[in-house]
């Protein structure tokens, strides 16, 4: 009897303590802080590269029995390209997930390094948008942001980012190529040509895209050097000139996303090549060729004369022999 006394006992303290912890705190609403706040995160992610944006979203408030928001701009430490922008817009999620935006000020204004909006509505609290377009004189510098904010009572907050580094890796997506007419590939200028074309800038064709459909060979869609042998693109004579011995090495999983891969796929092979990757790169024991290639599918390649590394991504092909590429490149 004492023994189940005591088991009852223990089980009943046992159910008060757990129901004790398990009682619901009364919610109540935050009390903002007073004065102007400001808060950044980088939304964008991958490497930094010329022509790629890198993006923010800065967000400011303040109570609203103290002011409102009267402007906004960000300061970089190296002006950006043409396409640097603040949104003017005010951005927040609705209940399924889709970003709605709310004009709160004129498009932004940008004055070198400074790329400013002004409040033209009356409101307290905004989270702006801001897309930052490296140029090409940033390759292998760091890019350092502040973010600032004025009120209406003449108080300011400002948040700094950075430092960023921008790679010396440029890119070229969504090039177009067709068997018989624009094969005609250029590292250097990261450029597809024509047979006239590439006649008159015979130096800088550093690969050729073919298509073939050939009885007892997989040949299909390939990539060849202008100096490989005569096998490796048969019906082809090339203009005087184009004879670049290009080292071309296959790559089947280098899923770029800057070149447009698709990251939301789940398939985790999908990544963003880094200048490290370039530089490590040894292509010294690669062929001048690589046939029967396929989308998603990709060629490292280093042209003749050693000035330039590459990587040829295959977003798609098409049965008519085309195909769209992507090119990304890196200066040595």
């Amino acid at each position: 009897m004492i023994r189940e006394l005591l088991y009852k006992t223990a089980f009943i303290l046992c159910a008060v303590t757990i129901a004790i912890g398990c009682k619901e705190e009364e919610y109540s609403v935050p009390v903002p802080k007073s004065g102007l706040q400001n808060d950044c995160i980088k939304k964008s992610v991958g490497p930094g590269l010329a022509g790629i944006d890198i993006e923010f979203m800065y967000a400011m408030a303040i109570p609203e029995s103290e002011g409102k928001l009267i402007s906004a701009q960000v300061e970089a430490s190296i002006p950006g390209a043409s396409e640097t922008y603040l949104e003017h817009r005010s951005f927040h999620t609705n209940a399924i997930g889709d970003d709605i935006g709310i004009p709160v000020a004129s498009p932004s204004v940008t004055d070198g390094a400074v790329t400013k909006i002004n409040f033209n509505v009356d409101t307290n609290a905004a989270t702006l948008r801001y897309y930052y377009r490296p140029a090409p004189d940033a390759a292998d510098k760091e890019v350092s942001f502040t973010f600032s904010a004025t009120s209406s009572n003449g108080e300011t907050a400002s948040y700094k980012m950075g430092p960023y580094k921008i790679r010396r890796m440029e890119i070229a997506p969504n090039l177009a190529v067709s068997d018989g007419n624009r094969f005609y590939i250029s590292i250097e200028d990261m450029a597809i040509y024509n047979e006239t074309e590439a006649a008159s800038i015979p130096d800088k064709i550093d690969v050729l895209y073919l298509f073939r459909t050939i009885n007892g060979i997989t040949f299909g869609h390939s990539f060849v050097a202008p100096a490989a042998d005569a096998v490796y693109r048969p019906g082809i004579t090339l203009p005087n000139g184009v004879n670049r011995n290009t080292k071309i090495q296959k790559a089947w999983n280098v899923r770029d996303i800057h070149l447009g891969a698709n990251a939301g796929t789940g398939n985790n092979s999908y990544v963003y090549l880094d200048d490290e990757d370039f530089k490590t790169l040894n292509l010294s024991a690669a062929p001048n060729y690589a046939i029967n290639m396929l989308a998603q599918s990709g060629i490292w390649v280093e042209t003749a004369d050693g000035k330039y590394r590459g990587y040829i991504y295959v977003n798609s092909i098409n049965a008519n022999g085309s195909a769209v590429i992507g090119i990304k490149r890196y200066k040595l």
